[in-house]
């Protein structure tokens, strides 16, 4: 194996489910995640976490709020990136109502202040955050002053630091998502030297500039200097103004900043919702949107004005105009939000219309594209779909941080980045199980307690499964316990629920389904453990299965083109 030209050590704070790493992965093989920290408080199920290690392993990860991690804990680096929370400056909440900085949250960005401070001379040459838009005007009292600390609290430790507001549909990618990347090199870096002026770094020569070409809006230059001790910029950067001194792109020296308002050019290929959305033979039925609901889904997306009482007595208008329903698939999905998962109706989910006529909410899988995610980055046997979503609308579009990674590495080694972990951009409409999403100790997928008198519940989902007919005479045969195993794992499709299997029908071909089993158990094993002889020891899913009942008869179901079918037990028993 050729040794590694270049090695660039990276740290990941609030990782989430690692897409900062995957973006640097995608754009160098040169960036290693060496150490990473991923922390939700509040909360005993650490779903974040649990995918991170599922997906990059458990060495370098730490399961543990930033606050009470040591600095000494944390490995030297080249490379400090990461998505500092930022539920204090959401556009899900009222921007007067918002924290800021000082807000529950927003204090986490002194955590990180802490951790370069502490390096001392051993700090990170580089830096790469990720936050909401909002941020540069944060608070509503104060315009910008959240920002304002930041940079001269960077520069302070001696970095250099640029900026932009992207919206990642506008340069092609399959979401309309705004966020703001900040980009910092210290001044001792290769990169702070090739800075001549100022302005043509911002608007041509930069990292961000060359990364995502842009256009200068006429009359939006802003030149200024942040002034004054941490304290007297927060007690008095901008005040008594109602607007932000910050641009959507710029540029801070030693305290001195240029900023404009910037206006995307690109001319490239663009990913729409449509082009990244899974066939409709293969998504399971608690996706798609009842008759009796539709009316509902239909009033949340509308247009409304309601008379509403506030605290204090007085009555209002409360209006908001209506949204596209269904959404459009030959355009980027809207922003993902945290609250996409589960079935109840919402204004802010999306909604499609299938072939068929049918309308159904976006699978987990889709909203993974939608972040440019590999699919099923967060299939996980201990996280529901509903959390799926939840880290999804957290995430940041990989594709963003791949082009940024892209543009830095060539400013550091003055050639151009080679990653055998690339991004993909085209996406399979039929996609396929990897059981390399299974780390090797977790081999029992699903575990349902069977219970001595079972009574059937119509919501609990049901897997159909066809069987070969080398095995017929083995399902036909009464036993209280089977063992079902699917075909090989790349014909099996990846966007079936494991984690929410209850029931499993076996499908006898040209009679049909008859007999109703709990599935006790989902693991990874083979066929060779029913046939021995066969010596196939391919790895594929088993299920341990327990009778439960028959119907009185064969009953015919239309199973996808892969021999599957995941439903609901009442919608089977419905038709019978």
């Amino acid at each position: 194996m050729t040794k590694k030209q270049h090695i660039i050590r990276v740290v990941e704070l609030f990782a989430g489910v690692g897409g900062f790493r995957i973006g640097l992965e995608g754009a160098s093989d040169a960036y290693e995640t060496i150490w990473n920290n991923q922390w939700e408080p509040s909360t005993k199920h650490q779903d974040a976490s649990l995918v991170y290690k599922a997906r990059f392993g458990s060495k370098g990860h730490s399961n543990k709020d930033i606050n009470l991690v040591k600095t000494s804990e944390i490995p030297n680096h080249d490379l400090l990136v990461g998505g500092f929370p930022c539920q204090d400056y959401s556009v899900a909440a009222s921007l007067s109502k918002s924290g800021g900085i000082e807000g529950r949250k927003g204090v986490l960005w002194w955590q990180i202040y802490r951790i370069l401070d502490e390096k001392g001379e051993k700090r990170p040459p580089y830096i790469f955050f990720e936050n909401v838009d909002r941020l540069l005007n944060s608070p509503a009292t104060q315009r910008g002053r959240d920002f304002a600390i930041i940079l001269a609290s960077l520069a302070d430790l001696g970095y250099i630091v640029e900026w932009r507001i992207i919206n990642a549909a506008d340069y092609g990618m399959p979401q309309r998502r705004r966020r703001t990347y900040i980009v910092g090199y210290h001044k001792n870096t290769i990169v702070a030297q090739k800075i001549e002026q100022i302005e043509d770094w911002v608007k041509f020569d930069g990292v961000m500039a060359k990364a995502f070409e842009f256009r200068t809006k006429p009359n939006s230059v802003s030149v200024f200097n942040i002034g004054g001790s941490i304290k007297e910029v927060s007690d008095n950067f901008n005040k008594g103004r109602k607007e932000s001194p910050f641009g959507n792109a710029g540029m801070m020296i030693n305290r001195n900043v240029y900023s404009v308002d910037a206006e995307a050019v690109y001319d490239g290929p663009r990913q729409t919702l449509g082009g990244n959305l899974v066939d409709e033979n293969l998504v399971p039925e608690d996706f798609f949107i009842n008759e009796e609901e539709l009316p509902k889904w239909q009033y949340e997306k509308g247009a409304k004005k309601i008379k509403r009482v506030s605290k204090e007595g007085y009555e209002y208008t409360f209006s908001e105009g209506g949204m596209a329903f269904p959404d459009y698939l030959d355009q980027p999905s809207r922003t993902i939000i945290t609250g996409e998962g589960g079935a109840a109706p919402s204004r802010f989910k999306h909604v499609i219309k299938t072939k068929s006529g049918r309308y159904r909410r976006l699978l987990p899988i889709e909203l993974e594209r939608m972040n440019m995610f590999p699919d099923n980055h967060t299939l996980h046997p201990e996280v529901t779909d509903g959390r799926r979503a939840f880290l999804m609308g957290n995430a940041l579009v990989c594709g963003i941080v791949e082009q940024i990674g892209k543009s830095l590495y060539q400013f550091i080694y003055d050639e151009a980045p080679v990653s055998s972990r690339p991004i993909f951009k085209n996406r399979e409409a039929e996609p396929m199980l990897d059981l390399g999403l299974f780390t090797d100790d977790k081999k029992e997928l699903v575990i349902n307690r069977p219970k001595k008198q079972h009574k059937l519940d119509p919501t609990r989902h049901l897997l159909i499964g066809l069987v070969k007919k080398d095995n017929e005479n083995y399902f036909l045969i009464e036993e209280p316990t089977k063992i079902y195993y699917t075909g090989k794992t790349k014909n099996f499709p990846s966007t079936v629920a494991i984690n929410k299997l209850y029931y499993f029908m076996p499908y006898i071909k040209e009679k049909g389904i008859r007999d109703l089993y709990l599935i006790r158990i989902v693991r990874i094993g083979s066929k060779a453990e029913i046939h021995p002889n066969s010596n196939d020891e391919e790895p594929r899913l088993v299920f341990e299965l327990e009778y439960i009942q028959s119907l009185s008869e064969y009953v015919k179901i239309k199973l996808n083109k892969y021999w599957y079918k995941d439903t609901l037990l009442g919608r089977i028993f419905n038709k019978t």
